[in-house]
């Protein structure tokens, strides 16, 4: 089943076209992964699907249905379609357990006992029991990375989308998030990720996307992009990538 299809979707900030007629299709359980240079349009689009950036034309479909418009929810909108910020976006005068069952309590209505259950449980998917107390400034990159994707999933989202999930951390705890994305990807959680990180890509999808100045120009086998493919610009992305 189509969970997220995206037609002719373009994206201006005054005179500069950031996207140029995007089209795509994300399916149920599916994992995309969005590559391309700095500047190419890749968390634009990101934020064009849960409505944090307007889109100037197009069509986003999601579940069926169109979601651009006054006429939609976008806070119900960002419940289904959970995003887990590059720099984490944690609240710093919050716990761990406070951050992740704010959400539930402000959004959802639950009780404070019920949201720091289900809380909880996200947490320990994560290993991130033990440092409920704690807060943001005592985490290590990693744990923050953990915690802000615990955030995401309280909400039982049916996508979440991932902003360059490795950029802030070491070499180990990028293997970590893709081991996470992995377990995800296992239980079936639906996921675009935007990463400049072939290493991450490689290994949470068979396929990436390559975005270039706003238009997808590829949609293939990632030992494709970085050995045989023809194009000069993809050559110059991937080229030096050989081990793949």
């Amino acid at each position: 089943m189509t969970v997220i299809t995206i037609r002719d979707l373009t994206k201006q900030f005054g005179d500069q076209a950031v996207l140029s007629g995007v089209n795509l299709e994300l399916a149920q359980g599916e994992v995309k992964v969005l590559m391309g240079s700095s500047g190419s349009g890749k968390s634009t689009l990101l934020r064009c699907l849960n409505r944090l950036v307007e889109p100037t034309s197009g069509s986003i479909q999601f579940q069926g249905k169109e979601i651009l418009g006054p006429q939609v929810d976008v806070r119900q909108l960002r419940k289904q379609i959970g995003f887990v910020f590059q720099q984490f976006a944690l609240y710093s005068h919050l716990t761990v357990l406070e951050n992740v069952s704010l959400a539930l309590r402000k959004l959802e209505g639950m009780g404070l006992k019920e949201a720091n259950d289900k809380a909880l449980h996200e947490l320990s998917q994560f290993e991130m029991t033990p440092h409920q107390s704690k807060y943001p400034s005592q985490l290590s990159g990693g744990q923050k990375q953990r915690v802000a994707i615990a955030r995401a999933l309280a909400m039982d989202p049916a996508v979440l989308l991932l902003d360059e999930p490795t950029s802030a951390l070491d070499p180990v705890m990028s293997r970590d998030v893709g081991d996470m994305i992995n377990r995800l990807h296992h239980h079936g959680i639906t996921m675009i990720c935007v990463t400049h990180d072939l290493d991450l890509a490689s290994v949470i999808s068979d396929r990436v996307l390559f975005l270039d100045r706003g238009v997808i120009r590829a949609d293939e086998r990632i030992d494709v992009l970085a050995n045989d493919h023809s194009d000069p610009e993809l050559q110059a992305f991937f080229g030096k990538r050989k081990s793949i």
